[in-house]
């Protein structure tokens, strides 16, 4: 069995999706998903010029060595342009291999572990009342848990994740369209002062079961951290994530000897070796990396497995930058993996989505079931993607209130 072609397709409804579909000489395909949000046309062009014609030619069946081929046939390793070019080529390997097999391709990895996997949401209000309103929406929907984000008094702009705008909080998706990137302020010292009061109002409103999260995006500085994560233990958030640059690995340990709140990281890490550290010395309680950006299946399932092995759940990366085909690779994961926790769940599930991208997998009450289709379960319409063209974007940027670049 051999690669006969591979084709990229950039485009899709709102939003920049970079699509691999590789071709056999068996006349199964395999699909994998390449966006890097905001930086699209770097890993179609890395996949065009410089991967795909090593594809050819190769058995798609011999996926670790192809993974191994491009990782350490690399001089220059890692980093978010080539991890999720390796890995939109290593989820359409998986996917190809499950079709060989006439199987989904959660039983490839060993079977489930569970047949619905939780799923949470992203409540946002530009204000407190904007908020509640935004939760219950999640809640009526069957929700068990949620991502919550709110405006702050004071706060000259939106913050992260924030709209201004109240008839945007149900379903609030910040728009990175534009040539240039928007710029936020962030007020720390506002922010700290406001926030524990959500989480106890919050509490309060919805009660223990309600499961709410909560990400400061690396907005604060280690002491900060600490402080804040020290306050808020008595609300019972589900996870705090981001809470400061994940560089600083460091800084980590010092927010974990002063709280016991559970700390989620990992949604900007490309491989194992950014998170290693942080699992085996048990620093974080879940880990957020995501199929496309730390290096397709192969690698991330090392990954999961390392986390299992240190008491660490996962908590994959689910913004709206990854496409049905990376979400359906992380939900087959989810299904199998004994150490999941949870699943950010963004994908838009629109008419416009859903004919570019069929389907049978299905969210329900809270809880994400993958198709028992052969393979990923998900399918690409190439006359669909032709409706759409590249459109320029930007992640934001962020400044203090006296105008110093801070971290978005």
């Amino acid at each position: 069995m051999k690669i006969t072609d591979a084709k990229v397709f950039v485009g899709g409804p709102k939003k920049n999706y970079v699509t691999l579909k590789i071709m056999t000489d068996q006349g199964i395909y395999g699909l994998g998903d390449a966006t890097l949000n905001n930086r699209e046309t770097l890993t179609a062009k890395y996949l065009q010029d410089y991967l795909v014609p090593c594809l050819i030619g190769m058995d798609p069946r011999r996926s670790e060595d192809i993974w191994q081929y491009f990782y350490r046939g690399a001089y220059f390793r890692r980093g978010p342009i080539a991890m999720a070019a390796f890995g939109a080529i290593d989820i359409a390997l998986w996917d190809i291999k499950a079709k060989l097999a006439g199987l989904p391709l959660y039983e490839l990895f060993g079977g489930k572990s569970r047949e619905g996997a939780m799923v949470y949401a992203h409540a946002t209000g530009a204000d407190l009342d904007d908020l509640i309103e935004s939760i219950e929406n999640y809640v009526a929907q069957g929700y068990k848990a949620v991502r919550l984000q709110c405006g702050i008094p004071g706060m000259p702009s939106e913050s992260y994740g924030v709209s201004s705008k109240k008839e945007n909080s149900k379903h609030f998706i910040t728009n990175f369209l534009g040539d240039k990137p928007k710029e936020e302020i962030w007020d720390t010292e506002k922010y700290l002062r406001y926030m524990p009061g959500v989480f106890e109002k919050l509490r309060v409103k919805f009660g223990p079961d309600l499961k709410l999260l909560h990400d400061v995006h690396h907005r604060l500085l280690p002491r900060e951290a600490a402080e804040f994560a020290k306050e808020i233990e008595q609300y019972k958030l589900f996870w705090l994530e981001d809470p400061t640059p994940a560089e600083d690995q460091e800084a980590i340990r010092y927010i974990r000897q002063h709280s016991t709140v559970p700390i989620a990281i990992g949604e900007v890490f490309n491989s194992i070796y950014d998170c290693n550290k942080l699992i085996e010395e048990n620093l974080i309680d879940f880990i957020r990396v995501a199929c496309t950006y730390a290096g397709g299946i192969t690698h991330v399932k090392r990954i999961v497995d390392l986390a299992g092995l240190h008491n660490v759940r996962t908590g994959f990366h689910g913004a709206p930058s990854h496409s049905p085909i990376s979400m359906a690779a992380q939900a087959h994961l989810n299904a199998w993996a004994p150490n999941f926790g949870i699943q950010e769940y963004l994908v838009l599930g629109t008419p416009e989505c859903d004919a570019l991208f069929p389907s049978k997998h299905k969210l329900v009450d809270g809880l994400f079931h993958v198709s028992d289709e052969p393979g990923l379960g998900v399918d690409f319409d190439e006359k669909e993607v032709e409706k759409y063209e590249y459109s320029l974007g930007f992640h934001p940027v962020t400044r203090l209130v006296d105008g110093t670049m801070w971290n978005y």
